[in-house]
């Protein structure tokens, strides 16, 4: 006999009592289940484990699944770190709040039906948009796009749900951005007419982030990927190298980014004033 703590492990931590029953759990199995404390029983028909996730747990008792920025990051994609206390649930086109305490939840209605869980990466993009800024939304969407997490339908539903108004950043979006700290640079500079080509190869350098103006090279350093002193060693190399070929280097990381941007706004100014003449 199956128990219905195992089901519910096996189903990611959440569901309705009804889909448990598919699997064999009876509806006293639930029942004992709930009394004995092995599940919880959120609300009617709906259990969950005690370690599934309190804003998952939340959002099913608010009515709905988890969406917005705390949804996205579960499923791996990239977003600024924030602590954001509130919970955000997709509750479908017409879905209704269930009553809990406490609940300070927002709703977000939006097209198809909302189950448990977590929302699809899509729909949680489309709500992220209304709850976060521009910019948080932009690398969002690029590190889905890039982590193969928005399928082409997934990317036109969202076309199609957008403003209008909105359509320019998904116009400037590309799929090989490597890093939410590339696609917030690339962002800003292109809002200051700054227009970069990304992800280019140069003969004895390698592939780099950018290029501006044809010989400005900026690099982004995540924390990941120029850690040490061999990656240090191997990022020096490659600045001499196109130093030889006449390039300029320029390289920020997530504190000059986030932090610091006046500083990297006036480097990649005043590099691309030199380029120019």
């Amino acid at each position: 006999m199956i128990e219905p703590s195992d089901l519910l492990h096996t189903l990611g931590g959440i569901a309705r009592g009804t889909h448990l029953q598919q699997f064999g759990a009876t509806r006293a199995q639930l029942a004992v289940a709930a009394r004995t404390g092995t599940i919880s029983r959120i609300r009617q028909g709906v259990y969950a484990l005690s370690t599934a996730d309190p804003k998952v747990v939340a959002a099913a008792a608010h009515g709905g699944a988890l969406t917005c920025a705390d949804a996205l990051r579960a499923h791996g994609v990239w977003v600024l770190p924030q602590v954001d206390p509130i919970v955000h649930v997709w509750v479908g086109r017409s879905g209704r709040r269930h009553p809990h305490t406490p609940c300070e939840c927002i709703s977000h209605h939006s097209p198809g039906t909302a189950g448990l869980g977590l929302a699809p990466v899509a729909a949680a993009l489309i709500h992220a948009y209304r709850c976060l800024d521009q910019e948080a939304f932009f690398e969002a969407y690029e590190s889905a796009w890039n982590q193969r997490l928005l399928s082409a339908p997934d990317r036109k539903r969202i076309r199609r749900e957008f403003p209008k108004s909105a359509h320019w950043l998904l116009d400037l979006a590309r799929p090989d951005a490597e890093s939410g700290l590339e696609s917030i640079l690339r962002l800003r500079l292109h809002l200051l007419g700054i227009r970069l080509d990304c992800q280019v190869v140069i003969g004895g350098v390698g592939r780099v982030d950018f290029v501006a103006e044809r010989r400005v090279i900026i690099e982004v350093d995540g924390r990941r990927n120029h850690d040490g002193p061999e990656m240090r060693h191997k990022d020096l190399t490659r600045d001499a190298a196109a130093s030889r070929l006449g390039f300029e280097t320029l390289r920020f990381d997530y504190a000059m980014i986030i932090h610091d941007w006046d500083a990297v706004v006036r480097a990649v100014m005043s590099a691309v004033a030199r380029a120019r003449r």
